[in-house]
């Protein structure tokens, strides 16, 4: 487990988290959406789709759109995640998600697991991940400095996001890839360590 310095964890002052493969498990299976939507490699899907003349973007972002509504509805919380949200509540730090998601799916989410965070930023609030934008929207909200905030994710545009928006990175790889080691501050296998490093600052 890779974990930011003393120093660093004693200031954090508020924890914003990516949605779906971080707090919640979708199953949504993006090698299929790419192929559906003929995706480049080492392209973004939003990006791909925001080159796309109008007829064809509004086509791709039906597709994306469907395949992220069936996650929505098949969703299921991560192993430990609504436990570090419910202890964050204790402790009155804030919470917030910042997502790639369409909001209509990210309110489903949330809606049918019963998340509680103090608010939601999705693709039609702020430039996508890996553009910082949205985290320090969240950062100001707040009146807090993004540095003293942590951003937690699953895959590298979340690090990235986080790295632009000078905040600390935490990588969370349940599957234990080890991957972005460079890229992060912060990497942890399981919400029961964020929880219990949250719980000795």
């Amino acid at each position: 487990m890779k974990i930011p310095d003393s120093a660093a964890l004693s200031s954090i002052q508020g924890l914003i988290f990516d949605l779906d493969g971080t707090l919640v498990d979708s199953r949504l299976d993006f090698t299929a959406i790419r192929r559906e939507l003929t995706c480049p490699d080492g392209l973004g899907v939003l990006e791909y789709i925001a080159s796309l003349p109008e007829q064809a973007r509004q086509a791709a972002e039906q597709i994306v759109l469907e395949h992220e509504r069936r996650g929505a509805e098949r969703a299921e919380w991560m192993p430990g995640a609504r436990d570090c949200l419910q202890y964050c509540e204790r402790r009155n730090l804030p919470t917030a998600i910042l997502t790639r998601n369409a909001r209509e799916v990210a309110d489903l989410t949330l809606s049918r697991l019963g998340i509680r965070v103090d608010m939601l930023l999705a693709r039609e609030d702020c430039p996508p991940k890996p553009a910082p934008d949205g985290l320090l929207h969240i950062a100001n909200a707040w009146g807090l400095p993004p540095g003293n905030l942590v951003y937690v994710g699953d895959f590298i545009y979340d690090l990235q996001a986080a790295r632009r928006a000078e905040m600390i990175s935490c990588f969370y790889d349940p599957q234990k890839t080890g991957k972005y080691q460079a890229e992060t501050d912060w990497h942890l296998t399981g919400f029961d360590q964020l929880t219990e490093v949250l719980a000795t600052t």
